[in-house]
């Protein structure tokens, strides 16, 4: 019989237990298993997604909230410049600070992803949280000194966020995943990434929201080289208000992230040790270090469930062995592959609404009041027009409609879109390219956006699937720092100098679309995982298409080459020989 383990609260059920009097361990993990995967759509469901979600609406603000608050920036900081750059934050000053979030994304996304497979989920989750809200409260309290700029300051604690966002990518998806049922596994996984864009929402009604609330001190410059004095001192309260807003939520989540129980999954496939963690977590809540349990029993059950268990055990042997076959190769290049071709043009573009505004209309004003309040408003009409419809349109259709399917059609209704933006940019005037962009946007979401999180964190075994989703979102965040620092500043090409023109944007839409055209062909690589069971699409199921004898072969190996006695895998017979 199994011992019994700790942990779980009201979000996350702990299924390990409602199976512990079941010998086989085999048989034990399949039922538990089949208990997740058939279990109706309820409230438990529901609060598993929000407390996954709310993280990610803490991720998605700090992330876009940064396009809002540079020029803020430059008002405070760069107030005394000379010539047309007063009040205005260098290119390069800019670009740095929006990218560093993603530079850090990366480490996160990898480190995380790799170390919640050998340590495990419960044990990463909540670290990455408390670092965002860390690193969320220095930066609005950052400044600058004769010894330290403010770039350099808020470009560390942007890197140092960075990592927390990037290890809520592969935890919330996994753990999601892990923890849903079969039937309506993608709407739950959508529904946590939908929070992006509830995240991108906030972040321009706080800044709507400050700006108005100092109407009186804005209204008074015409503009950002005239904002001194009084002005100066609002901007610089807003812009702290608006960094710092974004850890309140994650507070929220803080709690029940720190006391989910481990993924059953991962209790079974990888760390294979009941008895340790159930003891651990049994000292935790005694507020002892670590728990001691005995370790006969210990070393006694590990041996005889090991030897059980026909999943093969996680190494960087098999690790590299599983992905030398191009059966599993192709699906890390399909996820990578399209997560990158992806963000290069969704960063490239949503980093750098307020440029896109500004060239559309919406974030020009007569006063330094009407340029920010135009920019907020100019936000909010792209993130309800098109986001935030694109993300549910995704969670109502996913399990229907599948997710290769939407993804597919994503790329290519965005590869025409980027084509009649940057051919035509000239042609179809500001309000053609205004409804071109909520387009894209909408289709951004209820498209790969929204696929590229949820595939991921679905079509990998137990024992690699973060550090998959990990390595498939840092292939997204490298793709994002180029479209920063690479495609981005192409837009300003041929503008006189100290311009802020954009001359070349067309361009840009046009190199977009050749990326969007690249993610047709990643998206072919990547298999349909909708109402499949994660055992099934990790190739463990005898009988269907994706079976993959070798996922099982550990534990057959052992029996045939080295026959383990009936105790050892926890049955036990009479003198008869039946099973008693």
């Amino acid at each position: 019989m199994a011992a019994r383990t700790a942990g779980g609260n009201s979000a996350f059920h702990n299924f390990h237990n409602d199976y512990a009097h079941i010998a086989d361990p085999n048989e034990r993990r399949r039922l538990a298993l089949a208990e997740i995967d058939k279990a109706p759509l309820g409230w438990y469901h529901v609060r598993a997604v929000v407390v996954a979600g709310v993280g990610f609406f803490t991720d998605a603000y700090d992330i876009f909230a940064i396009g809002l608050v540079t020029s803020m920036l430059g008002v405070v900081y760069w107030g005394d410049a000379a010539g047309k750059q007063k009040g205005k934050i260098p290119t390069t000053a800019d670009t740095a600070i929006k990218t560093a979030t993603s530079g850090g994304t990366v480490i996160g996304q990898v480190g995380f992803g790799i170390l919640a497979d050998i340590v495990g989920r419960k044990k990463m989750y909540g670290l990455e949280l408390i670092l965002i809200i860390f690193a969320t409260l220095a930066q609005a309290l950052t400044s600058d000194s004769p010894s330290m700029s403010i770039v350099g300051l808020i470009i560390f604690w942007r890197v140092l966020m960075g990592v927390g966002i990037g290890g809520d990518y592969p935890l919330s998806s996994i753990i999601t995943s892990e923890f849903a049922t079969t039937k309506w596994r993608g709407a739950m996984m959508g529904s946590v990434f939908a929070m992006q864009g509830i995240g991108q929402f906030a972040a321009a009604i706080i800044a709507l929201i400050v700006t108005a609330g100092f109407k009186g001190s804005l209204s008074g410059a015409a503009d950002v080289a005239h904002c001194t004095g009084s002005c100066a001192a609002a901007v610089d309260k807003m812009w702290r208000v608006v960094i710092g807003f974004g850890a309140v939520p994650g507070c929220v989540a803080l709690y029940y992230r720190l006391t989910i129980p481990e993924t059953p999954r991962y209790t079974f496939d990888v760390a294979r040790d009941v008895v340790k963690a159930g003891s651990d977590i049994k000292a935790y809540l005694s507020d002892q270090p670590q728990g001691l349990p005995d370790e006969v029993d210990r070393i006694t059950t590990m041996r005889r469930e090991s030897s059980a268990l026909e999943i093969p055990k996680a190494g960087f042997r098999d690790f590299i062995e599983h992905y030398k076959q191009w059966k599993h190769a192709k699906v890390l290049i399909g996820t990578a592959g399209s997560w990158f071709f992806l963000d290069v043009a969704f960063y490239g573009l949503s980093l750098n609404n307020t440029v896109f505004l500004q060239a559309i209309g919406y974030s020009t004003g007569k006063t330094v009041y009407e340029s920010f309040y135009n920019t907020s408003v100019g936000n909010l009409i792209i993130v309800l027009a098109g986001a935030i419809p694109g993300y549910w349109v995704t969670v109502a259709t996913v399990d229907t409609l599948g997710r290769k399917p939407i993804q597919l059609m994503g790329f290519i209704i965005l590869t025409i879109m980027f084509c009649i933006m940057g051919f035509a940019f000239h042609k179809i005037g500001e309000n053609g390219l205004l409804a071109c962009y909520v387009i894209a946007q909408f289709f951004f979401n209820f498209g790969p956006n929204a696929t590229t999180f949820i595939v991921p964190g679905e079509c990998f075994p137990t024992r690699y699937r973060s550090s998959s989703h990990g390595f498939s979102a840092g292939a997204g965040k490298i793709g994002s720092i180029i479209a920063q620092v690479v495609i981005g500043p192409l837009r300003t090409r041929g503008a006189p100098p100290g311009s802020t023109d954009s001359p070349w944007l067309n361009h840009v839409m046009e190199i977009f679309a050749l990326f969007m055209f690249c993610g047709i062909f990643t998206t072919l690589l990547i298999p349909e995982t909708k109402r499949k069971t994660l055992e099934e699409l990790a190739g463990e199921v005898e009988g269907t298409p994706m079976y993959d004898p070798r996922e099982t072969s550990a534990g057959h190996e052992r029996k045939i080459s080295d026959p383990i006695s009936h105790d050892s895998i926890g049955i036990a017979y009479g003198d008869d020989g039946k099973m008693a």
